[in-house]
């Protein structure tokens, strides 16, 4: 009979693979995700017997969903694409019934629209679906399976449903049937909508494969690879330095998403100008790695923008400016006319100004005002004690950030503008391949 994989999410098989790996799920997942999970593929009682451990056969990679969801947005799996993917099976489907229909008069059911479907199939939670096995074929089997779903009338307005033929033997499988039209990641991201399923365990069990022979453990990788993952270019080392340990402290389930240039030695183009050239550059070799190019909040970083938005860039590639916040509209700032509160963004608010500038035993924060940029026409400026701050914050522990010591609030913004451009350029380039 042999041996199958599956990626489930709640006991609801959404792929499968016989006798081969299949899929590759591993970007789903990260190393702390390896973990035994007992399998109704193994035999237990033969184990026992044996007095062996079936802790190999039951490796298997789990997450709860709510930690799956950002994964799936940086893959390009947002609510968006969902809705563009369900419109055009709707679309096909109105074609292909319509193609086969010998009367062209023939009405065809009112398919659900988007809201609908994302409501239906988030209305009941899946641990709340019976998952108890009926092996009848008979009508009153049909209606049990059927359960909370039995309306004809409503699944008739799922495109590609064939609920009077169906395979399901529980009504959680039959539920799995009428949703699970769409990539396997869409339905997943549809079913992690809201909070129903949030705690629902997100399971590739990979150990019965490798015990049966039909794989090899080092087949099952876990972490996002590197066509997947994200290059964060910036112009400086020390903003990398703090956006890696941002992303450790803050974001460690899906820290493996972004990858940064080496600057183990010295950063290799350092400053504005550099950074637009490698841009520039990158752009003619037709690289296909996924690119940010993420500049200050300043003078600086400013006319890096402009410079950059005016070349042809690519959909895997695209510049970025630190957010714009409210606290820099009244900052202190040094210039020929003492200190004043100034409006520093576009012109003076670098990575290390959205740190917490309370953190530690230093002057109060100021920024003072340097050249004239005349691109620009802004004067740009600089955080007085940069590194002082961004020291400080390379210090810091999780449990200093968790217990709110520390300040995050702006970081945590940069970290979210940063997850959204991603998300963006994923959704990009799927609709230029599509």
């Amino acid at each position: 009979m042999g041996t199958e994989i599956t990626l489930d999410v709640g006991g609801l098989s959404l792929t499968y693979a016989k006798n081969a790996r299949g899929m590759d799920h591993g970007s789903l997942f990260q190393e702390r995700d390896r973990k035994p999970v007992r399998s109704n593929q193994l035999d237990y009682d033969y184990y026992e017997r044996e007095g062996e451990d079936p802790t190999s056969a039951e490796m298997a990679f789990e997450r709860p969903l709510k930690d799956i969801l950002p994964r799936l947005e940086l893959l390009g799996f947002n609510l968006d694409r969902v809705r563009q993917e369900y419109e055009r099976t709707a679309e096909i489907w109105r074609v292909e019934r319509q193609s086969l229909s010998d009367d062209d008069s023939e009405s065809l059911p009112d398919l659900m629209s988007f809201s609908e479907f994302r409501r239906f199939a988030t209305e009941h939670p899946l641990a709340s679906l019976d998952d108890t096995f009926v092996s009848d074929f008979d009508e009153e089997s049909r209606i049990t399976v059927r359960g909370r779903f039995a309306d004809q009338a409503v699944a008739n307005r799922i495109p590609n449903c064939n609920s009077y033929n169906t395979w399901a033997n529980s009504e959680r499988s039959y539920f799995g049937e009428l949703v699970n039209i769409l990539h396997p990641y869409s339905v997943m991201r549809l079913l992690a909508h809201g909070n129903a399923n949030d705690n629902t365990s997100v399971v590739w069990q990979y150990g019965p494969l490798v015990d049966a022979g039909w794989a090899t453990e080092r087949e099952f990788i876990s972490g996002a690879t590197r066509r997947e993952a994200f290059l964060i270019a910036t112009e400086g080392s020390s903003d990398i330095h703090i956006l890696k340990r941002a992303l450790e402290l803050l974001r460690p389930g899906i820290a493996d998403f972004f990858r940064f240039i080496d600057v183990c030695e010295r950063h290799p183009f350092p400053g504005t100008g550099n950074l637009v050239k490698f841009a520039s550059g990158l752009v003619k070799i037709d690289v296909h790695n996924q690119i940010i190019f993420l500049l200050d909040n300043d003078a600086e970083g400013l006319d890096a923008y402009e410079r950059l938005s005016r070349l042809p860039l690519p959909a895997n590639m695209r510049a970025v400016m630190l957010p714009e916040l409210e606290v820099f509209r009244t900052f202190p700032a040094q210039g020929p006319e003492g200190i004043r509160d100034s409006d520093i963004n576009r012109k003076a608010a670098a990575l290390e100004c959205y740190l917490d500038l309370d953190a530690g035993e230093y002057p109060s924060a100021k920024v003072r005002w340097t050249n004239y940029k005349e691109s620009v026409g802004v004067y740009h400026g600089a955080l007085e004690y940069k590194k002082t701050y961004a020291d400080e914050f390379l210090r810091q522990r999780p449990q200093a950030i968790t217990g709110a010591s520390y300040d995050t609030s702006k970081i945590e913004v940069i970290l979210d503008t940063l997850l959204s451009e991603c998300t963006a350029m994923a959704l990009d380039q799927w609709r230029s391949a599509n």
